[in-house]
Formats: C-alpha cells, sequence, structure tokens
C-alpha cells in the first residue's frame, strides 16, 4: 500500500503537533498547572488541553509552527478556530459540572516559532466577545 503525498503531509503533522503538545504540557506542569484533559474533542470542535491553575480552568490551543511568523499564528488561531474553541469549552463546562463555579482562561502556547522562546506562552490569548 503507497500513502499519497497529502496522507504523508497530513500524518507529519499531527506527529509534530502531537510532539508539541506533550512539550506544551511538560511546560505547563513546570509551571504549576495540572493538565486534566488532552484533546477533548466535540462536534463543534478541538481543545487541546485542558488545564487546572491556581483558581482558573485554563483551556489551551498548541500551535506548533516551526517555520512560522506572527502572521502564520494569526490565520492559524483566527475568529473562526476561536469560537470553536469557545464552544467546545461551553461544551465541556455543561459536562463537567464541577468547574462551573471556576474562572477560564483561554491560552495560546506557541512551539518553535523563530524569534520567540522555544515555548512561547500567550495567557489569556482571547476570550469570547459578548
Amino acid at each position: 500500500m503507497q500513502i499519497n503525498s497529502v496522507e504523508k503531509n497530513n500524518k507529519s503533522s499531527h506527529v509534530i503537533g502531537d510532539k508539541g503538545e506533550d512539550r506544551a504540557c511538560s511546560y505547563l506542569e513546570s509551571k504549576g498547572y495540572r493538565i486534566l484533559l488532552r484533546n477533548y474533542r466535540t462536534k463543534k470542535g478541538e481543545v487541546d488541553i485542558i488545564a487546572e491553575h491556581q483558581e482558573f480552568i485554563v483551556f489551551v490551543e498548541v500551535k506548533t509552527l516551526p517555520s512560522g511568523n506572527i502572521d502564520t499564528l494569526s490565520w492559524e488561531l483566527n475568529k473562526r478556530k476561536q469560537q470553536r474553541i469557545i464552544e467546545t469549552t461551553k461544551f465541556f463546562l455543561s459536562n463537567y459540572r464541577q468547574y462551573n463555579n471556576r474562572k477560564i482562561r483561554f491560552d495560546v502556547l506557541v512551539i518553535d516559532m523563530p524569534g520567540l522562546e522555544p515555548v512561547y506562552h500567550i495567557p489569556n490569548a482571547f476570550s469570547e466577545i459578548v
């Protein structure tokens, strides 16, 4: 069975993404975060990491961008993507009611982007606009 180039690229991107998420989890744990879930998926979307830190439940988007720049990050994390994360968060909170009394925050961790630290943390990167 031969893998076509699209499948091969998707697999390499998936492996790079998984390694980036592993590094993001290690980074967060080193900063005192407790990882609750990884790759939480619903029909609406996915949240890469859900963690607990101080009084917050933190919903983390991880972007591994070894050849990216700020424009790439902006494109990757556009309003549509943010809205999908927010909708997924609402679903999570409706199913895990023990966290409903906690403050929530949306963070972004950028992995390996040239010009930034190897793991660049953007706390409170976006919020739901009402």
